[in-house]
């Protein structure tokens, strides 16, 4: 059974940063991506971020890009997000997944991703 465990979220000020990681276990499949995406109470799930696990091809949502920074350890089955200069409009629970075959085109869609952790909750509030 495959699991993805989200940690490292919080509060944090405006301006401030955050980095959230993401473990995956109990499976001995190839990953093609893992990402992340975030949602608020009442709205859809964004994408925020992918990477794709052997060339390490990253993307970005244009609301995040250049303040956001997406890893992945490929020993660890462990992929993080370094979020800088944080806004208001950032808060939100952030989960992870992870995707067994997606291609760029769809990177940003939750479909195409088939395991999916709890998600972890970033508020950012003064």
């Amino acid at each position: 059974q495959v699991q993805l465990v989200e940690s490292g979220g919080g509060p944090v000020q405006p301006g401030g940063s955050l980095r959230i990681s993401c473990a995956a276990s109990g499976g001995t499949f190839s990953y093609s991506a893992m990402a992340w995406f975030r949602q608020t109470p009442g709205k859809e799930r964004d994408f925020v971020a992918a990477v794709t696990w052997t060339s390490g091809r990253t993307y970005y949502a244009d609301s995040v890009k250049g303040r956001t920074t997406i890893s992945r350890d490929s020993a660890m089955n462990t992929v993080y997000l370094q979020m800088n200069t944080l806004k208001p409009e950032d808060t939100a629970v952030y989960c992870c997944a992870a995707a067994t075959g997606i291609t760029a085109r769809a990177i940003n869609n939750q479909r195409g991703y088939r395991y999916w952790g709890q998600g972890t909750q970033v508020t950012v509030s003064s």
